[in-house]
């Protein structure tokens, strides 16, 4: 019997302009598309918020820092049981 088939999660890399320098970022693709729809509900372009969350992180590398600000941000709106 065949074990079933996981979706691999793709993971993307992509350069996004900071403080004037390129700076690349690798994350998973659900997390760039959440990220370019919490830049879009702010108003704000997504390398602003890429560097808003690099300033703001405390430690670790900046695509940790993204997947838990996305994670935090959408646990902030979801309803508490």
């Amino acid at each position: 019997m065949k074990s079933p088939k996981r979706a691999k999660s793709r993971i993307v890399k992509r350069s996004v302009r900071i403080d004037g320098g390129l700076t690349s970022v690798s994350l998973e693709n659900q997390f760039w598309e959440a990220l370019k729809e919490i830049a879009k509900e702010r108003g704000v372009a997504l390398q602003d918020l890429v560097a808003t969350i690099k300033a703001e992180r405390r430690k670790g590398n900046l695509s940790s820092a993204i997947r838990v600000f996305v994670v935090e941000h959408y646990g902030a709106r979801s309803p508490r049981a």
